[in-house]
């Protein structure tokens, strides 16, 4: 969905583009950040007993899990498990 007129979508590109580089990648990383805790949370709330490898298996499948196949995600869920040892 795309509900952003394209006159506004170009001038919040050039205001984007007007920072450096550096400051738009800190702008990146910090939505990453906030997008981290807000999944974090999400989880804690569905199961508040949950453990830091749980936590971590969630917030791959929310972020990643549907970029890879079955077996390969089984894969990482184990190594997050067997890390978490």
């Amino acid at each position: 969905m795309n509900d952003t007129p394209p006159e506004v979508e170009e001038r919040y590109r050039a205001m984007l583009m007007q920072r450096t580089g550096e400051e738009r990648l800190i702008m990146g990383c910090a939505m990453r950040d906030t997008a981290r805790k807000l999944v974090e949370a999400s989880l804690r709330v569905q199961n508040p007993s949950a453990t830091e490898a749980e936590i971590r298996k969630g917030l791959f499948l929310r972020f990643y899990g549907h970029e890879f196949d079955a077996p390969t995600c089984d894969k990482i869920l184990a190594s997050i498990e067997e890390a978490a040892k």
